[in-house]
């Protein structure tokens, strides 16, 4: 984490002759346990400075409060149970899952506990993300229920998919409070040809609670290979100066249509783990005002919307993940986004 410098408010004398010392005067001995034990619970020493290492442009009123018990030290004693503190300081994250199922639903209840520190990686970065940047404490309750007949999570023939998410954040501690809820929903029907029709919707909201305003880090993130194709990673919605802020609520919806290669070629071994693939994304993302009715937020979603066609070739790789090549043709695209016209590369496990 950093250095802890202290000073002893009565140094021991050294030898030389202008301190009254001489070389041959010093037992060389090992001093008994008892002695240095002595000097160390009686020797005074004061912190005069802490030197924190990594903190950029962070807010210091987290850590003035847990380091303010280092300036308190009187003795070595001290000092040092505080150093071992604070050499122990941060944690990253902090999980616990709990899964159970119920009929047909499996539920996960799960306790997050996270450090996150937001940090400007370029001088060029805008003033939205370097208001928000340091650190900040998130302690959440989330639970997930999921109800899934699909024959494969990560390219099925058959069967559907219903997940929703919600999190409460603030009540357990931190310092960010929040209410938020997602859902998926997929449908795969297997038709003439060995060919399959999928569709897929995604959307969800993020509701800040009390007077702060929802986190850079918390929000919802749309665009990319994995979703709306066509466009950049996570480059659809709010904006400043060229850094893409999040939205609060957002929907994406696909529909997908899987053949098998032109030809056959590799049938019954290597070739039956590619698929041709046909595609039509459209999606939305944006801030909302919650004194508004939903009316009003529909018609909200509705505004601006994006999205793209196009043609590839799917490659599963077992039951791990999928790899994706298309040529994708955006539309819809409004000002500030940023679009990837012709081919686009993607690799992951979750796919719109």
């Amino acid at each position: 984490m950093g250095t802890v410098h202290a000073r002893s408010l009565d140094p021991l004398p050294m030898q030389g002759p202008e301190l009254g010392v001489q070389a041959d005067d010093i037992d060389l001995g090992e001093p008994e346990h008892e002695e240095k034990q002595e000097v160390l619970e009686n020797k005074d020493v004061v912190v005069q400075h802490v030197h924190i290492d990594g903190l950029g442009r962070t807010k210091e009123d987290i850590l003035t409060y847990e380091i303010a018990d280092v300036f308190r030290a009187k003795n070595l004693i001290d000092f040092y149970y505080m150093y071992k503190i604070l050499s122990n300081l941060f944690m990253d994250c902090l999980v616990y899952n709990h899964q159970f199922p119920i009929w047909r639903t499996n539920h996960t209840l799960k306790w997050e506990g996270v450090w996150r520190e937001l940090g400007c990686l370029a001088r060029t970065a805008s003033f939205a993300v370097r208001e928000e940047s340091g650190h900040s404490l998130k302690s959440s309750l989330s639970h997930t229920m999921v109800i899934d007949t699909r024959n494969s999570t990560i390219l099925p023939r058959k069967g559907a998919l219903l997940k929703i998410n919600q999190e409460l954040a603030g009540y357990t501690g931190g310092d960010v409070r929040f209410l938020k809820e997602d859902f998926e929903i997929q449908l795969n029907k297997t038709l003439f040809w060995d060919s399959v029709l999928s569709t897929s919707l995604w959307g969800g909201m993020l509701l800040p609670l009390g007077d702060k305003p929802s986190c850079i880090a918390d929000r919802f993130y749309l665009g990319g290979p994995t979703s709306v194709r066509g466009f950049s990673m996570y480059s659809i919605g709010p904006q400043s100066e060229g850094d893409y802020l999040g939205g609060e609520a957002y929907w994406a919806g696909g529909l997908h249509l899987y053949t098998p290669l032109p030809f056959r070629p590799g049938r019954g071994g290597f070739g039956d783990l590619f698929r041709t693939h046909f595609f039509l994304n459209a999606g939305n993302l944006c801030n909302l005002n919650y004194g508004e009715g939903p009316r009003a937020h529909l018609s909200k979603l509705a505004e601006c919307i994006r999205w793209s066609y196009g043609a590839g070739i799917v490659l599963r790789l077992g039951n791990i993940a999928r790899l994706e090549l298309n040529y994708c043709i955006p539309m819809g695209v409004q000002s500030g986004d940023r679009i990837c016209d012709g081919v686009q590369f993607g690799a992951g496990i979750r796919f719109l």
